[in-house]
């Protein structure tokens, strides 16, 4: 017998399609998710107009348990909030972080800043799979320059037991599937539909190849049966952002939806990575506007990306002795954490963030991304607009 709470989660999955404010509010209250679904079910008024209105051409559609069948049958199963498996650190970083309302990109798509109520999952362990993580995405249209780039910095990073995310497209999105599946490296694909579709269906043994191969995972937040449709493939971007620590832009033309990805990304508080192209073809235009902004760091190498995200600890031997640190949390910062952390006055005497990304010579954007990060680990505190270094910090 299918357990009563997976069933209400399963429901709220079908008749609310994710993200809601209104069903996040409630949930952030402490209501019981049983309650809210029987609520929702019943149109009962405590559940407020706002949830009520957005559930009201769906309420009575109560495939919960058809929809569990389905994906076991699959080999898969609904993971929630109330799981073990529930990616809360890096959900709860992004979402976190786009509550903050630095973002205008964020600000343009508000109720999209939200992160989901239940994901539908095949395959490995999404939490575990997602700890550290790089998205790789970009053009359908892929030249052969953006196949040799995204393979060799799929082989690099998976080599490193990074994990690759991307959206399952055509393109630089399945080049990185594919090579990560070939190298035997963890990936995961975050589909715009139910999992019991393959879409694109050019796609459908890669999709299976994931699932089966024990190193990745195929996510969803729409139960089967959901078909893609354009706005859901818009309300996924944010996901494949929000799930990695950083995300590279391989290719991508002016107009290109993997720069709508992107700016997921920094209105994520992650680290935006873009890949520059040959100047005489159009299909890096969007590439290089990001680079030449700002809004995106520049990466020629899988190598250039490691140094944004990866831990010193992580560094080959000869590299880790030139820096020569102690065995102080300071160890475990990477490049870019030392330079802020470096940059705090060793006083304790309080420092803005403008301030910080001027002497770290850093953005901005990446500059807070990294402070928040110090904060969550006791490494910086921060009071009001002002930061400095944690007293028992060297």
């Amino acid at each position: 017998m299918i357990d009563s709470r997976l069933l209400a989660w399963a429901y709220l999955s079908k008749v609310v399609e994710g993200p809601n404010a209104h069903l996040q509010k409630l949930l952030k209250e402490g209501h019981d998710v049983e309650r809210i679904a029987f609520g929702i079910k019943h149109r009962e008024e405590w559940i407020g107009e706002g949830l009520l209105k957005n559930t009201d051409s769906r309420y009575s559609i109560d495939t919960a348990q058809t929809d569990l069948e389905t994906i076991a049958k699959l080999g898969g199963r609904l993971i929630t909030p109330e799981d073990d498996e529930w990616p809360m650190e890096e959900l709860d970083h992004a979402f976190g972080f786009a509550a903050s309302g630095m973002s205008d990109h964020v600000r343009t798509y508000q109720d999209d800043a939200l992160p989901p109520h239940a994901l539908w999952i095949r395959g490995g362990n999404l939490r575990t799979l997602s700890a550290q993580s790089v998205t790789l995405v970009g053009t359908r249209a892929i030249s052969q320059y953006g196949t040799e780039v995204t393979r060799e910095f799929t082989q690099n990073l998976v080599s490193h037991q990074w994990t690759i995310i991307s959206g399952g497209a055509l393109g630089v999105d399945s080049v990185a599937h594919s090579e990560a599946v070939r190298a035997q490296g963890s990936t995961i694909a975050i589909a715009a539909c139910g999992l019991d579709r393959s879409y694109p269906s050019h796609n459908r043994d890669l999709f299976n190849q994931i699932a089966k191969s024990g190193k990745g995972a195929l996510v969803s937040e729409y139960p089967p049966g959901t078909p893609p449709q354009r706005h859901r493939f818009l309300t996924r971007n944010r996901l494949v952002a929000a799930l990695s620590q950083g995300t590279v832009v391989v290719e991508a033309a002016w107009r290109s939806g993997a720069l709508n990805t992107l700016s997921w990304c920094a209105g994520l508080g992650r680290i935006a990575m873009a890949v520059p192209g040959p100047v005489n073809t159009a299909g890096s235009l969007g590439c290089h506007e990001r680079i030449r902004n700002g809004s995106a760091q520049m990466v020629t190498s899988a190598d250039d990306v490691r140094s944004l995200l990866g831990a010193v600890g992580a560094m080959d031997s000869q590299t880790q002795y030139e820096l020569n640190f102690a065995a102080t949390p300071v160890q475990g910062l990477t490049r870019n954490e030392l330079r802020v952390f470096d940059a705090l006055d060793d006083r304790g005497e309080g420092r803005e963030a403008a301030s910080i990304a001027t002497e770290a010579g850093l953005t901005l954007q990446l500059t807070i991304f990294l402070l928040i990060a110090l904060n969550k680990r006791g490494i910086v505190k921060r009071d009001g607009t002002a930061w400095s270094r944690n007293a028992e910090m060297p």
